[in-house]
């Protein structure tokens, strides 16, 4: 039985703890942690973890021998401390996106890992969806051809008091804006796809949200050593959140949600109607492959479980939310600095640590409202496909 600790206590956690309870002969969880207690305290009850202790601080929780496994759900500028002092204490480490606030807490999250030979992996549950999931054996499969261009949509919205949460807004403490926060997301599946490019550039900016210092739309056009382009737009500007990825492959298109289509050509190059044989393969090879038993945050949970018990390689590892962190940062560099930046950063760049990123990026406008806790904790996370 594998003994869990949670620790924070506050908007995303439920999903976690939903996904721990989806296996109860597999694992337990025996403490929940918050700086503010009484919001551990609501969880425990809601939930009925008659057996978890709560506590307000999570050094607390590994003096416990019990403990094989670290849940953290705190803001990101706390992961890499809790990471690296839970793995210090022989303890497994699951944490929520983003990584950490730097490439170099990354790096020091991973050698703790390494050291204490122990599992560390970072949310991306949207690789565990089956949309995706059934998306990337697609585009492995090599059927739709050599990938020629990717358009990446990690459209979302949020009111105008999203940023109004003490820990959001700033980059001293949410770390960035929609890009680190919202498309990270999109920007793992696009890695997970398509691998890490070479060069970018980009553009950001605050276009509603006058409380908050960060940015809440950018645009990034990312090139790869083979030839292929991508286009990635992150935002809490966009009514609807209409999220898609849409792969153009040499033959075929092909995206999630699902739609395929193959052109054919005249003899003169221009298009002359379908390859219907083509269309015909991929949605059978697409319709083919088995759904998932466990979806998003389980999904995730259930694959940290196995490798656990199993010592089986993680889906998502340390080096795998490294990569969506370098790639983010990347990003906020070109736009920041308004040039053309090659993958990948060295370790003397400024932007690899926290200090040269807060040195280097804008801040769109001064954060003015700080309120501790919202009365309301529900949350939504887009079009999931």
């Amino acid at each position: 039985m594998i003994k869990v600790a949670i620790v924070g206590t506050g908007n995303i956690s439920p999903q976690h703890i939903k996904g721990y309870l989806e296996f109860p002969d597999r694992c337990e969880i025996v403490a929940l942690v918050d700086i503010y207690p009484e919001k551990a305290v609501e969880k425990k009850e809601r939930f009925n973890l008659t057996n978890a202790e709560v506590y307000d601080d999570y050094r607390k929780v590994l003096e416990r021998d019990d403990i094989d496994l670290v849940d953290i759900c705190t803001p990101p500028y706390t992961h890499a401390e809790i990471a690296v002092n839970a793995l210090k204490a022989g303890k497994h480490v699951l944490v929520e996106k983003p990584m950490a606030a730097s490439l170099e807490e990354c790096d020091l999250m991973i050698e703790a890992a390494s050291r204490a030979d122990r599992y560390l992996s970072v949310i991306a549950q949207n690789r565990f969806t089956n949309g995706f999931m059934k998306l990337k054996k697609v585009i492995d499969s090599g059927l739709a051809g050599k990938i020629a261009h990717a358009q990446v949509n990690s459209f979302w919205w949020r009111g105008h008091s999203y940023y109004d949460l003490w820990w959001r807004g700033t980059w001293e403490k949410e770390g960035g804006g929609c890009t680190l926060n919202h498309a990270i997301h999109h920007i793992d599946l696009l890695i997970w796809l398509m691998g890490m490019p070479a060069e970018l550039m980009a553009l950001m900016s605050n276009a509603v949200h006058n409380n908050a210092e960060v940015e809440d739309i950018s645009v990034a056009v990312l090139k790869y050593e083979n030839g292929a382009i991508a286009q990635i737009t992150s935002s809490v500007v966009h009514h609807g959140e209409e999220q898609e990825i849409i792969v153009q492959g040499e033959k075929a298109r092909v995206s999630a949600p699902w739609k395929v289509y193959a052109s054919l050509a005249a003899s003169n190059g221009f298009p002359t109607g379908r390859d219907e044989k083509l269309e015909r393969e991929l949605n059978e090879l697409y319709n083919g492959i088995p759904e998932l038993k466990y979806t998003g945050h389980t999904g995730q949970i259930n694959d940290v479980l196995n490798a656990i018990e199993n010592k089986e390689k993680l889906l998502i590892s340390g080096e795998d939310g490294r990569n969506a962190l370098e790639l983010i940062t990347v990003i906020y560099k070109s736009a920041s600095l308004k040039q053309l930046v090659k993958l990948p950063l060295s370790k003397d760049d400024p932007f690899y640590t926290v200090a040269g990123i807060r040195a280097n990026v804008p801040r769109f406008n001064e954060k003015k409202i700080s309120i501790e806790n919202f009365k309301e904790d529900h949350i939504t996370f887009g079009k999931v496909n």
